[in-house]
């Protein structure tokens, strides 16, 4: 069965979708999420601070489904800037890692002209539960 997830410690959708979708207890896919701060609304400056904000609300929307970081097994990076990748690489380690996640996402990484909001960066995410 599918089923809306929705979370206020994660922005609220800027159009016509839903911050993500449950499939059943097993399965949560998220929507693109770009680094729009949950409280504060707004959208900091620097790849560093938007990548650790996407990576949270990644997390509150996949632990509002009932799921944990540990269970993300895929997700696909958007960036304006692939000469970032570094610093992006190191912030989603060290996220994978203090959240103790074994073996990584598999990932897609592109770099795109421009997204919403004019931010440098927009994660989605899977997530599967056995």
């Amino acid at each position: 069965m599918k089923k809306k997830i929705q979370t206020k410690n994660a922005p609220e959708a800027i159009g016509p979708y839903v911050q993500g979708i449950s499939l059943g207890k097993n399965i949560v896919i998220t929507s693109g999420q770009i680094p729009i701060d949950p409280i504060s609304k707004n959208i900091p400056k620097g790849i560093e601070k938007q990548t650790e904000i996407v990576l949270l609300n990644i997390k509150e929307i996949i632990q509002k489904s009932g799921l944990l970081v540990n269970n993300i097994v895929k997700t696909t990076i958007f960036t304006t800037n692939l000469n970032k990748i570094n610093i992006i690489n190191n912030i989603y380690e060290n996220f994978f890692i203090k959240n103790k996640v074994i073996i990584f996402p598999v990932r897609s990484c592109v770099e795109v002209s421009r997204l919403p909001k004019n931010v440098l960066i927009e994660i989605e995410a899977m997530a599967f539960k056995e």
